[in-house]
């Protein structure tokens, strides 16, 4: 029963996520900077399958290979997608033009999102790596 009603809560909060990625229009946006369009399906199928995934490991314990490697992995992944998250609530809510106009930044505003986007990724790497490792 435990585990029934974690895998509907987990299903609920996941939906929840979901539709704000999708408000957000993450999806579409990195198929138009990627250039891959024709491939919207499989972006939207992997982060269903992601969500699921998540839910399944997240309550059951299930013995995984590759021990560490698929650990860094994970953090790599889930490093990438906070900043992509973090970036793009950021554009929708304006931050980053306002910014970039109060401290009067011409040149250089490319290397400023990566930054804070590579941040993101290095600090969920090192939280993965030596937190959840023990």
């Amino acid at each position: 029963m435990l585990g029934f009603l974690g895998l509907a809560g987990g299903f609920a909060i996941s939906g929840a996520v979901f539709a704000f990625v999708i408000s957000l229009g993450m999806i579409p946006r990195f198929a138009a900077k990627s250039r891959t369009n024709s491939h919207i399906l499989t972006y939207e199928n992997a982060i269903f399958l992601g969500g699921v995934c998540g839910n399944l490991i997240s309550i059951f314990e299930f013995p995984l290979p590759l021990g560490r490697t698929l650990l860094y992995i994970f953090g790599l992944s889930a490093g990438i997608y906070t900043g992509c998250l973090a970036v793009a609530l950021a554009e929708i809510l304006n931050t980053f033009p306002i910014m970039f106009r109060r401290t009067k930044m011409k040149e250089g505003q490319n290397w400023v999102l990566v930054a804070m986007a590579l941040g993101k990724m290095a600090g969920a790497f090192y939280f993965y790596a030596n937190h959840m490792a023990k």
